[in-house]
């Protein structure tokens, strides 16, 4: 097995990754999770969205998300949207999130990482107050898209 040190960041590719999610990015590591951290891993697809209070209509795009959570030590890999965000917790822009935005992979998208009281908080440079939240309730995975929208998934896949 290998360590994160040796596996390379991955990368959103140009354009999205289309209709079919890569392989997984920490498939082969053998680190075990930091301490501390959360075990947000798995493929999860929402079951609920609102915003406002408000139920999202069913035309809304998160109802037909699905992403994949990786994690060993502190890094993370989420990968939903056409997107593959690799990161690491540690709470700096350095070691977190260099990337590209879901909205047209292009735009660049730098974010911060780092996990509080059992919460992936993810806030991207240059947006101050800007967070986004992911955590667990019960079995399901919480997504909290600043004041978008508020997610519930649950685990297709372990």
């Amino acid at each position: 097995m290998t360590s994160i040190a040796y596996i390379p960041t991955a990368k959103t590719p140009s354009g999205g990754y289309g209709s079919v999610m890569p392989p997984a990015v920490l498939a082969l590591c053998s680190d075990p999770l930091a301490e501390d951290v959360p075990d947000l891993r798995g493929i999860w697809k929402v079951i609920d969205a609102h915003s406002n209070g408000q139920k999202l209509p069913d035309t809304f795009p998160i109802w037909n998300h699905r992403e994949r959570i990786e994690q060993a030590a502190n890094r993370v890999v989420i990968t939903g949207g056409g997107v593959v965000h690799d990161m690491t917790a540690d709470g700096t822009f350095e070691n977190g999130l260099d990337d590209v935005m879901a909205a047209d992979f292009t735009t660049a998208l730098v974010v911060a990482a780092s996990y509080e009281n059992d919460v992936l908080v993810l806030r991207p440079k240059d947006m101050p107050g800007i967070e986004v939240r992911r955590w667990l309730e019960g079995n399901h995975l919480m997504w909290q898209y600043h004041n978008v929208f508020t997610a519930r998934l649950e685990r297709v896949v372990d």
